[in-house]
């Protein structure tokens, strides 16, 4: 069972949510919230797999309660999707590094906001394909200077090929297609190397690679 807070400052909003979340048999509502420090308490009394949240609330926003959030070590384990209208660099920029797993806009088709809920939970990382491409150019711009390769002396040869190709986007069934691996050791060489580099999920290891010259816009993956 997949435990949910819905964070949004509409009412109707999270009532919707509420209805469609419900219908799944492995989803549970488990709380909601209508401003930022109210997710916050919502989230560390509830303790979810994951939190919907909105941009633009009263009382501290959703980047902000994201940031408590990600910050907070009892709570490592709850993923967070930015669910928003604004489709905007600057927030997604910023949302991803507060600490997001996500970020959707609202209009977003019902059956993909399920999918990425599921998606999430599981460990991985969820943007709307609009925004994935130039998120990822925008942290190469960010990356000022030589890039540094020390954070990737813990991985093996092998383990960088991987998180190369995870810099460049490609899933785990395209990674091991690449390799010729098997989807399952595909994934287990990301989950290794989220843990020698203590990535909370897939969308630090995008960063990590760009910041260590492993990725690049004009690189093909």
């Amino acid at each position: 069972m997949i435990r949910i807070v819905i964070a949004d400052d509409q009412h109707l909003i999270r009532a919707g949510f509420r209805a469609l979340l419900s219908s799944e048999p492995d989803f549970e509502v488990v709380g909601e919230a209508a401003t930022g420090r109210e997710a916050v308490a919502r989230v560390r009394a509830t303790r979810p797999d994951v939190v919907l949240m909105d941009i633009r609330m009263p009382d501290g926003d959703g980047l902000e309660a994201t940031e408590t959030i990600v910050a907070d070590p009892s709570l490592a384990a709850t993923r967070i999707v930015i669910v928003t209208t604004f489709e905007l660099d600057e927030y997604v920029g910023r949302a991803i590094r507060a600490g997001a797993s996500g970020f959707l806009v609202k209009d977003t088709e019902p059956v993909d906001l399920l999918r990425a809920v599921r998606v999430v939970a599981a460990g991985d990382a969820l943007l709307s394909p609009g925004v994935t491409r130039r998120l990822l150019e925008r942290f190469s711009l960010e990356v000022t200077g030589a890039p540094d390769a020390s954070a990737l002396a813990p991985l093996t040869p092998r383990e960088r090929e991987v998180l190369a190709l995870v810099g460049a986007g490609l899933t785990n069934d395209e990674i091991g297609t690449r390799l010729h691996l098997s989807p399952l050791t595909a994934k287990t060489h990301v989950s290794r190397i989220m843990t020698k580099l203590a990535a909370r999920d897939r969308v630090q290891l995008v960063i990590v690679a760009y910041e260590t010259g492993l990725a690049s816009p004009g690189r093909p993956a």
